[in-house]
């Protein structure tokens, strides 16, 4: 059976409404939560990016049964990948085993703001390898040496390591990367409902991982103030990742979005107040084989009324699918 999430949207919301929102999203029966890892925006109309450590520390307070996850974190340019191995650990050990860290090579709107240049992609999928190999070894507790072409580590431990370390998930985007990190990932993520990556990362897992989606939705009783929202706050989602990963600032994507009409976005992100047209925009997902689909309500005006209201019946729709 699909299990349903909701999205911790950090470029949307502030931190202490992210909270709410996750208590609320609990408590309408979500299965599991999943909360972005930002430093900017993608576009300055969205207005947030708390840090996202600390927003689920406080979530894994807040709740009690709702499964926790990135989606995702970069651990191999804004993070050293020993330091993603120690807040990880220490949110399974808060949350009680809730959490799944959940990893990528990461967008240049993020990671450059350390100013260490933005490094090509094969680079960043030899970086993210090196990466989880630290990750796991620190997870077991050990005493960790490490000495990599990207990365080293001197004599780490990371002394509160829960029992069995954290499940990782994995962002793939096509054959290549699910050769490279299906043997390395517990479990798949991919925002695309391509059944031949599920079909790709399974022949690796046996069919016993997750596949875990995303996709937006923008609720509002006012289907034409749903486009208007939805096209000012997401019209960024139009570029797809080839172009997402390598533009460094919210005014790049604003740029690159321009001509994107609200039309456009209309057709890509079901809008208005028709649930079941939300619910079924949901359905190649599911026809793909995903296992796990977090839906993301697209800005923070009516986000409080969404999870206050709307959730919970749109949550009973999407599992009658």
């Amino acid at each position: 059976m699909t299990r349903f999430g909701y999205t911790l949207m950090t470029e949307q919301s502030g931190p202490r409404a992210l909270v709410d929102y996750a208590v609320g999203a609990e408590r309408a029966g979500y299965d599991f939560l999943v909360s972005s890892d930002h430093y900017s925006p993608w576009l300055t109309s969205q207005g947030h990016a708390p840090y996202a450590w600390t927003v689920l520390g406080a979530v894994a307070h807040a709740t009690t049964d709702v499964e926790l996850m990135t989606y995702v974190t970069c651990p191999t340019v804004r993070y050293h990948p020993a330091v993603v191995a120690q807040k990880a650990a220490t949110l399974q050990l808060l949350s009680e085993g809730r959490f799944t860290l959940g990893l990528g090579s990461g967008e240049n709107l993020n990671e450059h703001v350390v100013g260490e240049g933005w490094p090509a992609v094969h680079a960043r999928q030899d970086m993210l390898v090196e990466a989880i190999e630290i990750i796991r070894a620190l997870h077991t507790g050990d005493l960790v040496t490490y000495d990599g072409e990207y990365f080293r580590v001197d004599s780490a431990r990371v002394w509160d390591a829960p029992d069995g370390g954290v499940p990782i998930g994995v962002a793939v985007s096509g054959e290549h990367s699910i050769e490279r990190f299906a043997p390395l990932g517990d479990h798949l993520i991919t925002t695309e409902p391509d059944g031949d990556l599920i079909s790709g990362w399974d022949s690796h897992h046996d069919g016993e991982s997750r596949k875990i989606g995303q996709i937006p939705i923008s609720w509002d009783p006012d289907k034409d103030a749903a486009i208007a929202r939805a096209h000012d706050q997401f019209r960024w989602f139009a570029g797809g990742w080839a172009v997402n990963a390598d533009l460094p600032t919210p005014a790049g994507f604003a740029g690159a979005s321009q001509f994107v009409r609200p039309e456009d976005v209309a057709d890509s992100i079901a809008c208005g107040p028709d649930l079941d047209e939300l619910a079924e925009s949901v359905r190649p997902f599911i026809d793909a084989g995903f296992t796990d689909i977090a839906i993301v309500q697209v800005g923070d005006e009516q986000q409080q009324r969404f999870v206050d209201e709307i959730a919970a019946p749109l949550l009973e729709k999407l599992r009658a699918l």
